[in-house]
């Protein structure tokens, strides 16, 4: 999971359409190679281009693919109507500086490692629902946290100069806390698309993001921007791009499967940060990196199996005391 910043995964399912959860699957994979692809193409710009320019170059160029993606799907005419303009700037804005801090701790840890922090924002989000939106979470969810929690925590250490030898490099422990910064700012973007999605279309979440981003990462224009090598100009397109199409592979592949069945393959990202890592940059991810990411996809994967046995146990609940006949 490398965030972008983290894309919208709340998603009403179209009316009539059948469940395919092999193609639904399918299509989340697509999208999590494609984010991880897309990180892969900033990181390798990230020693020469700023992270507000990256986040201009990946917001902007999305914008066109999302655009035909929304024609194609004859969506226009409804999907960009908004009734909370606000909501849609704020959750742009903390989506925006997650996307910030994520493509700046690119630039200064590997690639695996950046993932594996990031894999706190769904964690986090946990916590931020109950404290924002009164959402409540049991001993079971509170204890997969903690455990998940513990897990950033033993990818963190080595980072972090108060608790690691004097080896550690000031720039590692910069980007550790950019990236869980990161995290924080995705886990309350997805407080506010959760408010949203009850009065948005997701279609208009998307496409107002990414327009939001694009106009907020030009405030950062007097701050240090450069103009991009031949090559550079042409990974920051390509970024954009594949943002945009990740985004559209995301968004369908929760109109084909519930939320339980693609929500895992969310961490198959680790797979290929791993093996983009390990050929690209010549990344080798470390034991204790392996060790802590385990146990944060481990809670992440019991907060899902548990949302998904209550919403179950709910939908078996309402259906008892719906009048039969």
């Amino acid at each position: 999971m490398t965030f972008a910043a983290r894309p919208v995964s709340i998603v009403r399912h179209d009316r009539g359409m059948r469940m395919q959860p092999v193609r639904g699957i399918l299509l989340k994979l697509c999208s999590v190679l494609l984010f991880i692809s897309m990180s892969a193409l900033i990181k390798a710009t990230a020693s020469h281009v700023p992270p507000g320019e990256a986040v201009f170059f990946r917001s902007f160029f999305a914008i066109p693919v999302i655009f035909v993606w929304l024609w194609l799907r004859r969506d226009l005419s409804t999907g960009l109507k908004v009734a909370s303009r606000m909501g849609h700037f704020w959750r742009g804005f903390v989506g925006t500086a997650a996307m910030g801090l994520m493509f700046a701790g690119l630039g200064l840890l590997p690639l695996p490692e950046v993932t594996a922090i990031g894999y706190a924002a769904p964690l986090l989000t946990v916590i931020f629902a109950a404290m924002f939106l009164g959402e409540e979470v049991r001993l079971f969810r509170m204890a997969a946290v903690a455990l998940g929690m513990a897990g950033v925590t033993i990818v963190l250490a080595p980072r972090l100069t108060l608790l690691a030898s004097e080896t550690v490099q000031t720039t590692e422990a910069l980007g550790a806390v950019l990236v869980l910064m990161g995290a924080v700012c995705a886990a309350l973007a997805q407080i506010y698309v959760r408010k949203l999605v009850q009065s948005e279309q997701t279609s208009a979440i998307v496409f107002y993001f990414s327009l939001t981003s694009t106009g907020l990462s030009l405030l950062t224009l007097p701050f240090g921007w450069v103009i991009p090598e031949a090559r550079e100009a042409l990974l920051l397109v390509a970024a954009g791009i594949l943002g945009g199409m990740g985004q559209i592979f995301l968004t369908s592949a929760y109109r084909f499967a519930g939320a339980s069945v693609v929500a895992p393959f969310d961490y198959a990202s680790m797979i290929f940060a791993i093996g983009i890592g390990y050929f690209i940059f010549d990344e080798v991810p470390t034991t204790q990196m392996l060790l802590g990411a385990s146990l944060v996809i481990s809670a992440g994967v019991l907060i899902i199996w548990r949302e998904h046995a209550l919403g179950l146990r709910r939908s078996k609940a309402r259906a008892g005391m719906t009048p039969q006949g």
